[in-house]
């Protein structure tokens, strides 16, 4: 379990140092705006394109795509604030968002095989880890950045400690024991392939993007409705994002706590999805900026807890040889809602106004909810003995659930 939360935690470290080192990034690449934004896509460009295959080696390969991955991703990491040029910029940005979004898949997958081999939630604390590290480390990096430091020296220490993890990331894969079905079993496994297989991946996942268009429009439009629209002062609007991100951590946290305690994933992602609606509404139509902090906080308490829920019981419910396909199909439908969250807004922002583009995210998140009310839930898996014929195929991996 500790290391999938470092994992998580991590993952965090990057995004923040990242998001609070744009600026500069930009600088030391001497590119314009446009050219900018343009490289930016390319992160998402290199995720589409990695998180599906990650996820078959990782059901194929196991323990040693985890390790690889994350000493990669840490490589690419450290070497990203070294670009100098729009060249350099563009190619090394399609990489970290391709080796970004394997790490995303590796971790996400071995969450929920720790649910599914151990019986006990992880989600809600992992996904925590990830949001708060996001916010320590953008802290700390905008520190470092006004004391001098510049973006080859952040990056390298954050490549080098994300390095660090490939040693004890082999246990990310954690074994799971494996069920034996008599050949005529496997032909009709065979027969249901297809449509029938893959509509429930399509409409979790469609579900989680809608989860991300209403948590990154959050994220990327709450200070400029503040600031803009409510004529808040800048210490004032600037408080936005760090709100949300710290509601996000409060509901993922306090969803390990009641998943614990039995609560339903359907459950959970109503409540969420309803309070990301009433939040999100809520910072569309407030008339002033303290009513609109409120807001965003609800919010961030309602779509903190969607997108990890949905993961969770989308890759509950499969094989354990298909659960790294599961989540990567999942979670790259998903990623479409993140990367067109802040175009739409802006999108509809533009033809008539942000309060209008934020209510429509209220919409899509209430939308959500009533997905919600029909999504199938299971169990928590308990985990059983394996037979002594699958505790030597186990042990031959030379695994440890121990580690995790």
């Amino acid at each position: 379990m500790r290391t999938v939360l470092l994992g998580f935690a991590l993952f965090g470290v990057f995004w923040g140092a990242w998001g609070a080192a744009l600026p500069a990034v930009q600088e030391r690449a001497q590119v314009g705006d446009a050219a900018f934004g343009g490289a930016l896509l390319l992160i998402g460009a290199g995720a589409l394109a990695s998180m599906r295959v990650t996820g078959l080696l990782f059901d194929r390969l196991g323990p040693w795509v985890a390790p690889i991955v994350v000493a990669c991703f840490g490589v690419c990491a450290a070497v990203t604030g070294f670009a100098s040029s729009a060249v350099a910029l563009s190619v090394s940005l399609f990489l970290l968002g391709a080796l970004s979004g394997a790490f995303d898949v590796v971790i996400n997958t071995a969450a929920v095989r720790y649910e599914a081999v151990r019986g006990r939630p992880l989600m809600g604390a992992a996904h925590a880890a990830f949001s708060a590290a996001v916010v320590v480390a953008s802290a700390l990096t905008g520190l470092a950045r006004g004391a001098g430091a510049g973006t080859p020296a952040i990056f390298a220490v954050v490549g080098v400690v994300i390095c660090l993890l490939a040693i004890p990331a082999r246990a990310l894969a954690i074994p799971e024991p494996t069920t034996h079905h008599p050949p005529e079993d496997a032909h009709v496994r065979a027969r249901g392939a297809g449509w029938a297989r893959w509509w429930p991946l399509a409409v979790f996942g469609g579900m989680c993007a809608l989860a991300n268009l209403v948590e990154n429009a959050q994220q990327s439009w709450s200070a400029r409705q503040l600031e803009v629209t409510l004529h808040a002062p800048p210490q004032i609007s600037g408080l936005g994002p760090s709100v949300f991100a710290l509601a996000t951590v409060s509901a993922r946290l306090a969803s390990q706590f009641l998943a614990g305690r039995g609560v339903s994933p359907r459950a959970t992602l109503m409540t969420g999805a309803l309070l990301a609606a009433v939040g999100t509404a809520v910072t569309a139509l407030a008339p002033g900026p303290v009513v609109c902090l409120a807001g965003v906080a609800i919010a961030g308490l309602g779509t903190g807890v969607c997108a990890p829920t949905i993961i969770g019981v989308a890759g509950s419910g499969v094989p354990a040889a298909q659960r790294g396909a599961t989540v990567s199909t999942v979670m790259t439908i998903a990623y479409l809602g993140f990367a067109a969250g802040p175009a739409l807004v802006g999108l509809i922002a533009d033809r008539l106004g942000l309060r209008e583009a934020l209510t429509a995210m209220a919409g899509a998140a209430a939308i959500l909810a009533v997905a919600a009310a029909a999504m199938p839930t299971r169990a928590r898996p308990t985990p059983k003995a394996p037979e002594p014929a699958q505790i030597s195929e186990t042990s031959g991996t030379g695994e440890s659930t121990g580690g995790c």
